[in-house]
């Protein structure tokens, strides 16, 4: 007899059916991401929105405009920005949209005099005013750190933020001012720094594309399509997989998972429908049901009155000498205070605190020896009722006597 399906399994397969549909139609609108690469192992990673020109893997829609890279004869990552010329990018942050540039020649402060970050996509993320001097006199009169690559045997350059030394530089007759310009230092200084040779890295930011949301949910940027510049994100963890494959994986993933949820859905069907064949449910006996325990965890207060109990006196002697504090509240012992001992090991306590740790627990605090608990008192005995009064043994009043004849 073929088997047939209830309207409750064809809904359920029906469910499922546009389920996976539904899946196929979401993976196939995922974005397209290009694979990363690196011009040196040491160097960042390079994905969207940069990337590295002329490379297979990069094509042109894997990187936004402004953020195009290079890599240079000794495969240095070389950022070339608009009106400054060409800088080492040293490091990349994509979740917070920010860089760390420097000058691939080591020397950074030349490039400062002429950096200009108008025409990139580039701005300055902490900014601090230097002002540069040329001074003809030797460094070390000054006392002041010069900028090595700029100086040479008769001048020294120097650059300070510090209005002080600004001030006492440009009165020099030695020294003329060079430029004052600000620079995107890595970290911002509130104090006024005299002077600095300015080889840190310079740290700039982007803000467009916004991809700081989608890095920071493990997402990767991209373009969602080769002729518009609109910005998606993928969390597909499978980077440069064809869409074929990724249908090839869905279909090879999709169907058992469907079968066997399928299969589960006809036998759980089919346990319903065994339940509501049978509903009558098995008695309930309370006399078999288990009954709680009651536990006693302390002494009675019976046993625990019957400890001796001391009043300390002056001299605080107690009966083992080393008994001068109390265990449980540690405290020490004061005169005219009210000790209770254990009897079976004779350690001394607060009579307050010994009745109620005996109260929650029926073992000294110290030995952990549990005393023994007294007997119960016995029950009052019953006496017989007492017996009937016995009946009285005085003889009863005597008639009265007649009244005597009269006399004739």
């Amino acid at each position: 007899m073929p088997q047939t399906f209830s309207p409750l399994q064809m809904d359920i397969f029906k469910l499922f059916i546009i389920c996976f549909f539904l899946l196929s139609s979401t993976t196939a609108a995922t974005i397209s991401t290009c694979r990363t690469t690196v011009c040196h192992r040491y160097d960042p990673v390079i994905r969207f929105p940069f990337r590295i020109i002329n490379r297979t893997l990069q094509p042109k829609s894997c990187g936004y405009p402004g953020f195009n890279v290079t890599c240079d004869t000794v495969n240095q990552t070389i950022l070339e920005l608009p009106n400054s010329g060409k800088f080492k990018l040293q490091a990349i942050d994509y979740s917070k949209q920010e860089i760390w540039i420097n000058d691939p020649k080591n020397c950074l402060p030349r490039r400062i005099l002429s950096l200009h970050l108008s025409g990139s996509p580039f701005s300055a993320v902490y900014n601090q005013k230097y002002t540069f001097f040329n001074c003809s006199l030797s460094y070390l009169l000054y006392r002041l750190n010069p900028i090595a690559c700029m100086s040479g045997s008769n001048y020294t350059v120097f650059a300070s933020s510090s209005q002080r030394v600004v001030n006492f530089l440009s009165s020099s007759s030695s020294c003329k001012v060079l430029a004052a310009v600000e620079v995107p230092v890595e970290w911002p200084f509130y104090e006024q720094i005299a002077s600095s040779d300015l080889s840190d890295n310079l740290r700039l930011s982007w803000g467009e594309p916004k991809c700081a949301k989608c890095e920071k949910r493990n997402g990767r940027c991209g373009f969602r399509s080769n002729s518009t510049f609109e910005i998606g994100c993928s969390y597909s963890s499978q980077e440069g997989i064809p869409r074929s494959a990724h249908y090839a994986v869905i279909v090879g993933a999709g169907v058992p998972a469907m079968l066997c949820l399928l299969g589960l859905s006809c036998v759980l069907c089919g346990k319903l429908k065994f339940v509501n064949s049978n509903p009558t449910l098995p008695e309930f006996n309370p006399s078999i049901a288990p009954q709680p325990t009651t536990f006693v965890t302390g002494l009675d207060a019976l046993t625990i009155d019957s400890y001796p109990k001391i009043v300390l006196g002056e001299s605080r002697r107690l009966p083992k000498p080393d008994d001068n504090t109390c265990p449980i509240c540690l405290s020490e012992y004061k005169p005219r205070e009210t000790l209770k001992t254990m009897p079976h090991c004779l350690h001394c306590f607060h009579a307050e605190c010994i009745d109620e740790w005996l109260t929650l627990n029926a073992s000294c605090p110290i030995c952990r020896i549990s005393p023994q608990r007294l007997p119960p008192p016995p029950p009052p005995l019953s006496l017989p009722p007492p017996p009937p009064p016995l009946p009285s043994m005085t003889p009863p009043p005597s008639p009265p006597l007649p009244p005597p004849p009269p006399t004739m």
